[in-house]
């Protein structure tokens, strides 16, 4: 019923280009009562955080059954969730635009990415990151929760990325991908050098042909 409810709402904002005028309505085309939908979402609101959320709860189920993927190393752990949750973008491109139309630093878009900002964080930290060795406890605890941090700016980077690429079947976004997880994985390893160039210079050379 749950995810019944979201494809429909999906389907009216792509359909109508804006929101229902009211729950009302919305339950009235989709056939269903009202006191059913808010049985699970409260406002309109809390269904557009929930689409956001479900697209990392399908990633997860779809790598998780993989057997293997249990097994993977951090690094290939992250790479597998990128690839297959900007499938899952694309998959749904054309929602996707619309919502977050406003800009990824505006406060709706920002309130839309909340449950997806606290699902991929938890994803982050579970991974457990090689990182520096600090003899120092709390500066440990520091450095886990920066990292669980900027793997959110990493992610929203990308996805304002992917949003303006042009590149066929989005292969620019599949490379950024493969370069800024390889080197923000040794960054925080301190290994930097190499990776740190070789995604200086794919960068460079986008911003420049755009």
């Amino acid at each position: 019923m749950k995810n019944d409810i979201i494809t429909a709402y999906m389907h009216h904002i792509l359909e109508h280009g804006e929101r229902p005028k009211t729950m009302f309505s919305f339950a009235k085309q989709t056939k269903l009562k009202e006191q059913e939908i808010y049985a699970h979402f409260t406002s309109f609101d809390s269904i557009e955080k929930s689409i956001f959320s479900l697209f990392f709860d399908n990633t997860m189920e779809v790598l998780t059954k993989n057997d293997d993927y249990v097994n993977f190393e951090s690094k290939d752990k992250l790479l597998s969730f990128y690839y297959t949750f900007f499938e899952m973008l694309t998959a749904n491109r054309s929602y996707v635009l619309f919502a977050l139309s406003k800009g990824l630093m505006h406060p709706k878009t920002q309130s839309q990415l909340n449950l997806l900002k606290q699902d991929f964080q938890k994803f982050v930290s579970g991974l457990e990151i090689s990182t520096m060795d600090i003899p120092n406890k709390k500066l440990n605890e520091f450095q886990e929760k920066s990292i669980s941090h900027l793997g959110w700016s990493h992610l929203t980077f990308v996805l304002d990325f992917w949003m303006k690429d042009v590149s066929p079947g989005f292969e620019k976004t599949d490379i950024l991908i493969e370069k800024s997880v390889n080197t923000g994985m040794h960054l925080a390893n301190s290994q930097p050098v190499k990776d740190v160039i070789d995604l200086g210079k794919f960068l460079y050379k986008e911003i420049k042909q755009r």
